[in-house]
Order: structure tokens, then C-alpha cells, then sequence
């Protein structure tokens, strides 16, 4: 008899599950219960059920940090897991590496949740949203090959705006594969510079059909594409985080068309309302040109202009005579004016003063003003009214106050 321990059982046990290629990736459909959320670790820890059984589950954060919604008790989810067993208390369990919700209802919790998270991340925000281009040249379309979608689109597009490029990139819709697809085609336009507007959507189906315009990745790439994007997925009445997160929503595809391109006839219409518009301005330019010289050429100056010379050359005269007088007169004016002025300075002259008998005595070149100027023996020189005279201070007698009578001698 061979004796093991308990590890050596556990540990021999989860080799057989390990071992089973069956049981390395498997999917299970259940629903969540005990669910458990260790925010710091990022792991996420839960129970499966059915009516009859229940199984244990953990989901490392790798996966879990991946998932676009998040899991409550009581939803109903398919999950892609390995089976194993836990050693240390040889408790059988599954290691989640995939989850999606499973039915009309979990997938409808889902869709709120990520809608939500979205919106308060600023991801729907009208203040992103780019405007379309009045009138682009290449026009990027990413649905289905063999779905009405794209026939509907191409024929509208024929119809208003033929003059168009239309860059078609053939895409899954649905299933598990749709949405890298989805993502890659956004980025094939945007690396390119392939279009100038970009129509991604699919006709209309279930939530489950739908699905792939929900996924979070999608949603992302929408938004972060340079070029403005149409979202028309389903029918007027299916909104998908796909549709929130786009420049613009069309109900529809083919009014998703109507909306990336304008009418041709109304172009032409627009023409030929501007082209009337042209023609009409044209010819009240023509006639306010035509008026005016009209009122030019019946101008006296150019009906008679050797009248209109006549008349100038006596204003010239008349100019020329008034001018002459005004300048005589203003001359009279002046020369009165500086004879008068010079009657003034003449009586005011130091020459007229000396003419009656002054002189003016310098000592040193400075004029003599009183006596204590000069001392006896200085040198002066004496200015009369027709010369100067030079002579020698002999005796200097002061007339002040305080020496009337008295004077100094040399």
C-alpha cells in the first residue's frame, strides 16, 4: 500500500485537470454570485452557478482589467476559463481569461455600465466633435461587403454627390472578430488620410448582432479618429456606445450617406441662384457706370469747354489783380510801420544824445558811470559826437553826501 500526503494529492490532482486539453480552455455559461472586488490587487473573485451545481472562480487583473462592463451578482455571463485546483485548500476552480455577458439583459447592464463610464470620461463630449466637411473628396465607408448596408450607401452616394471617391473598407459586423476589425479600418483611414469623412455602421439586428459597436476598443477608436466619423448602426430606434462616441449619428446608412455628402441638384440649383446673383449685380454695376458718365459727359466743362477755359482765365485775372493790390498795400503797410520804428530808435540813438553836446567817457574800455571808476593818472578816452578824445584823469571830485566839496588829487 502506497501512502500520500495531502499536497502530494492535491498537487497530483491539479496536474490531471492542468493535463486535460479539454479542460485548458473552456467556456461556461452561469451566473455570477459571491462576487468579490479586490481593488488593490485588481483581482476579481466569484462563484458560478447553474439550478443544479456552483463552481469557484477567479479572474486576475491581466484579464479584469480588460473587461468592458462590470460583473454584479446575479448577471448572467459565458466565460472563457482553464480548470484547476487551488492546492493549499484543495478547493476545485475555474481561472477566468475571458467574460462577456450572456443574454438580452446582462448585455443591456453591460452597455449602461460602459455608456456611463464613458460619459464621465468626457468621451461623448459635444466639445469633441468635429464638424463634416461641406464638400469632401474621398469618402471612407466601413461596414459589411454582402450586407444592405454598404448597398444602400453607394447608392445614395451614386445619386447626390457622384463626384466623390469612395474609399470601401470590407469588415466583420458581428462576432468576436468584428471589433479588432472595426478598430483597424479607423486606423487604416486615419494613418492613410484616406478619406475625408468616414461612414462606419451596419444595418439593423438584435443586441447580441449589434454587440461588436458596444465594445469599448471600438468606441475609443472612434473617437480618437482625426477624421470625422458617421456612426449608423441599426435602425432609428438602436443607439450604441459606437453612436455617442461619433462626430455624428445617422439613424440609418443610407441617411448616414445623405449627411457625409450634399445634394448634386441642389449644388447645381445653388449655381445657378448665384450664377443669377452674378449676372443681376453685373448689370446694375453696367448702369450705375453708365449714369454716372452720363452726368459727366453733361458737365458744362466738356459739352462747351471753350467756354468753360474763358470762364476760368477771368477768374485767373481777376485772382491775379486782387493779389497784386494786396501785396502793394501790404508793402505801404510795412514800409509805414518800419519808418516809424525807426523814427523811434533814431531818438532813442546814443549818436543823437552825444550830437547834443554829451560825451561818454571809457576807462579801460568799460564806460566811466561814477568817480569812484577812475583815480587820478588813469588813462580815458573820451567819445564826442564825431570822435573820441584822449586824456589823463588830473583830479577826481565826488559829489556824494558824505564828501560834498571834497576831492582827490593826483
Amino acid at each position: 500500500m502506497t501512502v500520500i500526503t495531502v499536497s502530494q494529492l492535491n498537487r497530483y490532482v491539479k496536474s490531471l485537470l492542468e493535463g486535460d486539453k479539454n479542460l485548458a480552455s473552456v467556456y461556461i455559461s452561469g451566473e455570477i454570485s459571491n462576487f468579490t472586488n479586490h481593488y488593490k490587487s485588481g483581482h476579481l473573485y466569484l462563484s458560478l452557478k447553474d439550478e443544479g451545481a456552483l463552481v469557484r472562480a477567479v479572474m486576475f487583473r491581466a484579464y479584469a482589467s480588460k473587461l468592458p462592463f462590470r460583473p454584479e451578482n446575479g448577471m448572467k455571463v459565458i466565460v472563457r476559463a482553464r480548470v484547476s485546483l487551488y492546492e493549499k485548500d484543495g478547493s476545485f476552480q475555474i481561472y477566468i481569461e475571458e467574460m462577456q455577458p450572456d443574454g438580452v439583459g446582462a448585455l443591456q447592464v453591460a452597455y449602461e455600465q460602459l455608456k456611463k463610464r464613458l460619459a464621465e470620461e468626457g468621451l461623448f463630449d459635444e466639445r469633441r466633435k468635429k464638424p463634416l466637411p461641406p464638400y469632401p473628396r474621398k469618402i471612407g465607408v466601413i461596414t459589411s461587403p454582402t450586407g444592405a448596408a454598404v448597398r444602400d450607401i453607394l447608392n445614395v452616394l451614386g445619386r447626390r454627390y457622384p463626384l466623390a471617391v469612395i474609399v470601401f473598407a470590407p469588415v466583420l459586423v458581428q462576432g468576436e472578430g468584428a471589433p479588432p476589425q472595426l478598430i483597424k479600418a479607423l486606423q487604416f483611414f486615419n494613418d492613410a488620410g484616406a478619406a475625408d469623412v468616414i461612414i462606419i455602421g451596419r444595418g439593423g439586428g438584435s443586441i447580441e448582432e449589434l454587440w461588436a459597436f458596444n465594445d469599448e476598443g471600438v468606441a475609443r477608436a472612434v473617437a480618437a479618429s482625426r477624421i470625422p466619423v458617421i456612426s449608423a448602426v441599426g435602425h432609428e430606434t438602436d443607439f450604441t456606445i459606437c453612436d455617442f462616441a461619433a462626430d455624428l449619428r445617422a439613424p440609418t446608412p443610407s441617411a448616414a450617406a445623405e449627411l457625409a455628402a450634399p445634394d448634386r441638384l441642389q449644388l447645381l440649383s445653388r449655381l445657378e441662384q448665384l450664377r443669377g446673383r452674378i449676372r443681376q449685380g453685373t448689370r446694375a454695376s453696367v448702369d450705375r457706370a453708365a449714369h454716372r458718365l452720363e452726368t459727366v459727359c453733361s458737365r458744362r466743362c466738356l459739352s462747351t469747354p471753350l467756354f468753360y477755359v474763358e470762364e476760368r482765365e477771368m477768374r485767373l485775372d481777376y485772382l491775379t489783380r486782387a493779389f497784386a493790390h494786396a501785396a502793394r498795400s501790404s508793402l505801404a503797410d510795412s514800409g509805414r510801420r518800419l519808418a516809424a520804428v525807426g523814427g523811434k530808435l533814431d531818438a532813442l540813438s546814443p549818436l543823437k544824445v552825444l550830437a547834443r553836446g554829451y560825451s561818454i567817457p571809457y576807462s579801460a574800455g568799460r564806460v566811466v558811470k561814477t568817480t569812484g571808476d577812475v583815480s587820478p593818472g588813469d588813462p580815458l578816452t573820451v567819445r564826442v559826437s564825431d570822435g573820441s578824445i584822449a586824456c589823463t584823469v588830473d583830479r577826481v571830485d565826488s559829489t556824494s553826501k558824505g564828501n560834498k566839496g571834497a576831492g582827490r588829487k593826483g
